[in-house]
Formats: structure tokens, sequence, C-alpha cells
């Protein structure tokens, strides 16, 4: 099994999500999709398993910063093809970490979903 983290090396939640898996002795690769980008392909991988509403951040200043017409858009949209498009122009809207092939992709850092991931 091919562990893949995506994120940010300064974001806090990636941090915290790092550590657990370095103190769990768990052998994963680290993604830095600001240095490394993204792509079409991958983003619509991470959708077969989550909604584009949980992989989206919300909350996060990107987000606020985008224009009413923007933000419609997306939101108005039933289907991925915004959000994709979106997620491509600005990398740091999507919510990280983003944690891949560890079975359903996962967006996030909860110690008891990771505890239950990765049970040994």
């Amino acid at each position: 099994m091919s562990i893949t983290l995506y994120g940010i090396p300064n974001c806090d939640t990636v941090k915290k999500a790092r550590t657990w898996l370095e103190t769990n002795k768990t052998d994963y690769a680290f993604h830095d999709f600001k240095k490394n980008g993204i792509t079409r392909e991958l983003i619509a991988g991470w959708l077969q398993d989550v909604s584009w509403d949980v992989l989206v951040n919300r909350k996060g200043t990107t987000w606020r910063n985008l224009s009413d017409e923007q933000k419609a858009a997306i939101n108005n949209s039933s289907d991925n093809a915004s959000a994709i498009e979106l997620m491509l122009a600005s990398p740091s809207v999507i919510k990280r970490p983003v944690l891949a092939g560890a079975g359903k992709t996962q967006v996030g850092f909860s110690a008891d979903t990771y505890q239950q991931i990765f049970k040994k």
C-alpha cells in the first residue's frame, strides 16, 4: 500500500497528520501541492471518494477572498467541473491534508480516524 499525504508543509493540520504518521511508524510520501502541483486527474480521483464540498475549504482565507461570482459558480454547480477548475487555479482552497492510498480518500486530520485507517 502506497500512502501519500497531500498538503502544504506549513499548515498546522498537515503538521499534525505528519507527526501522527511518523509517531505511528507509517510509511508515506508527502506531496506539497504548492511546489509539486496537482492535476485534474488527481483531483478527479479524490472526488471519487469525497464530494467537492468536503474537498473545498469554505472556511479558509482563499475562499473568503474569492469574488461572490466565483463562490456562486461553485455553490450552484451540480457537477464537479467548476470545483476542479477552482482547485487547479487556487490549490490553497483545498482542505488539508488529503490522505490517499489507504483505502478511501480522507480529507482533514483526526487522530481517531487515522487510528482506524491504520489499525495493525
